[in-house]
């Protein structure tokens, strides 16, 4: 009798255990897989996440990249570098961490479902397969191992724990839980902007599974409902706060019409149910891509339409089954209706949240006699994932398996080229970047980046043709930034080849598009000070100054000018400055006494 609460206690806890076993087992493999895709804007290159404070991370960088507009998901990230630097298996434990915190709140919240629905206790084991289903499925893998869709996961983890919480304020009576709920959705408004539709998942959740209707959860929560739609201010502001889109990425007027990005929805959404049935192939870049014509989507169309009608009648007639389809479509609507995200038209990362709803009415549906069925299911879905893991080991590996699976995919062609070209293949490289512009000619980055390796090689004439190239497209294409690397670039070859001109245009060129490049600048006041425009080259090594206040050739090459300008006093004192950073360089010393002399 007194071991009977242990016995309780320990077998409450077995699920929940073998729930986490799996789910490490699963992804363990994949916690050395480096830095991809999304990863570099997200990460790598994000200097937001490298500030003084951590509380810098919480303004993100507005360039379109994950982060844009999500300040807990970038706070996220500069707590990882933080703790763990550049080491990108501790990125990837958060990842799993939040992905196995979800998995247990799924668990959880399904296991009250279908208690208070009056399903018998046997159907903890349907909750806990639907949790372990949902977390081992291979469409999941993107989510988890892409280091950047954090987004989905954080946002997936409020999501569930909101409506988690809502489930026991609203069967226990707790407030607390009620505040929790308000706290989770407030979150995800945080972390991505699909937690837009929580509030309205929440009510309908309610109505279906807690009061019976709308009246009457309206009328016996009507604080928490305020409440809850009071965390959609949050969301407005860090939309607004960009000016209502999310930089290139997202948005209107981005070169993709809502029509066309909308046809494009309807083929994705029956995609990603094909791929929650059926998980193969799965793909890391589905490239741009969208649909011309209706009737290029004409069955894709009419399915979602009837889905929708069916979900619709559903609702009135069938409470239940309406819920999951108002919830997968719900879920989905932000990133796959009609606003065009021209980044990325179709994303298995987007049925991160969804999947659950799928599995979870499939694992309701099947007949009691049948459900054995989901332990096979489950080992082959893990199985499964460690396999899709695998592509993900090195840059090279999964951009070839793009590659094959989407060989019209400019991009993806891109990122095989700089993986190859980073690893040393050279030649494997250009035959990249060559298919690259045999697919889209009209593709800067991989211009610039085909010129800047054939610049390394030597090639300076092949170098050329592509920086012009990139040079010319990059503002249509809007890559400001990118093309003031680009003229930066043809100004070092026009420097090479002697032709100062061409050089100090490009230079200027640079200077202009981009104000903060400190290394065009020098360039730039070296040039202008070549040709005898002092006061010119003087402000740009001021500029220089002012970006990097250590840069002593910046304080000896202003010290220059000033002193041909007929101020010696003020060349001392930035000859002084340039010994005080570099006490060991003798010209420095020599230029402090030629200005010395001239003082006299």
């Amino acid at each position: 009798m007194h071991a009977s609460p242990l016995i309780r206690a320990v077998a409450s806890l077995a699920r929940p255990t073998l729930l986490l076993l799996a789910i490490f087992g699963a992804y363990w493999g994949a916690l050395s897989s480096p830095f991809l895709f999304d990863d570099a804007d997200a990460v790598v290159n994000n200097a937001s996440i490298r500030g003084p404070s951590l509380l810098s991370a919480l303004v993100p960088p507005a360039d379109g990249s994950a982060v844009t507009g999500r300040p807990l998901v970038n706070l996220s990230f500069a707590i990882d570098r933080a703790l763990f630097g550049e080491d990108v298996r501790g990125y990837h434990a958060t990842n799993l961490a939040i992905h196995a915190g979800a998995a247990l709140a799924l668990f959880g919240l399904l296991r009250r479902t279908f208690a208070h629905h009056g399903n018998p206790p046997s159907n903890d084991a349907l909750a806990f397969f639907g949790a372990l289903l949902w977390s081992l499925h291979p469409l999941q893998t993107e989510s988890v191992v892409g280091i950047a869709q954090r987004t989905e996961l954080l946002c997936g983890l409020f999501y569930v724990v909101a409506v988690y919480a809502f489930m026991r304020g609203a069967l226990d009576g707790a407030r607390g839980w009620l505040v929790t709920s308000c706290i989770a959705c407030l979150a995800g408004m945080a972390a991505k902007e699909v937690m837009v539709t929580a509030p309205l998942v929440i009510l309908l959740f309610d109505r279906t599974f807690v009061a019976g209707n709308f009246k009457a959860a309206w009328r016996e929560r009507r604080g928490y409902y305020l409440a809850l739609a009071s965390t959609w201010v949050l969301l407005a502001a860090l939309v607004l706060s960009r000016g209502g889109a999310r930089g290139e990425a997202a948005g209107f007027g981005l070169g993709i019409t809502p029509w066309s990005y909308l046809l494009t929805q309807a083929d994705a959404l029956v995609l990603y149910v094909r791929l929650a049935v059926w998980p193969h192939p799965l793909v890391l870049d589905y490239g741009t891509a969208v649909m011309g014509s209706l009737g290029d989507v004409a069955w894709q169309g009419l399915l979602v339409i009837a889905a929708l009608g069916a979900t619709i009648w559903a609702l009135v007639r069938r409470p239940v089954a309406g819920f999951f389809g108002a919830a997968f479509f719900l879920i989905l609507a932000p990133s796959s209706s009609f606003v065009p995200l021209v980044t990325q038209t179709v994303a298995e990362h987007r049925m991160y949240l969804p999947l659950a709803v799928v599995i979870t009415g499939g694992v309701v549906l099947l007949p009691g006699r049948a459900r054995w069925l989901l332990v096979l299911v489950a080992l082959g879905w893990g199985g499964a994932t460690i396999q899709r893991t695998r592509d993900y080991r090195d840059a090279v590996t999964i951009w070839s398996d793009t590659v094959a699976k989407r060989p019209t995919n400019p991009r993806a062609h891109h990122n095989l080229a700089l993986a190859h070209q980073a690893r040393g293949d050279t030649v494997a490289a250009h035959q990249r970047f060559a298919r690259v512009i045999e697919l889209r000619p009209d593709y800067a980055p991989a211009r610039y980046n085909w010129g800047v390796a054939l610049l390394a090689r030597g090639l300076r004439a092949d170098a050329a043709i592509q920086l012009d190239a990139a040079a010319r497209l990059s503002p249509s294409l809007r890559l400001e930034p990118r093309f003031a690397e680009t003229q930066f670039e043809l100004g070092r070859l026009a420097e090479r080849e002697g032709d100062w001109a061409a050089a100090e245009f490009r230079y200027g060129e640079a200077v202009r598009l981009a104000p903060a490049n400190a290394a065009a600048r020098a360039k730039l006041g070296l040039l202008l000070a070549r040709s005898e425009r002092l006061e010119p080259a003087a402000e740009q090594f001021r500029a220089v100054i002012a970006a990097r206040p250590d840069d002593a050739d910046a304080h000896a090459n202003l010290g220059n000018v000033l002193l041909l300008l007929g101020r010696p006093r003020e060349a001392l004192t930035s000859y002084e400055q340039a010994l005080r950073l570099r006490p060991d360089d003798p010209r420095s010393a020599e230029n402090i006494r030629l200005a010395r002399e001239a003082l006299r």
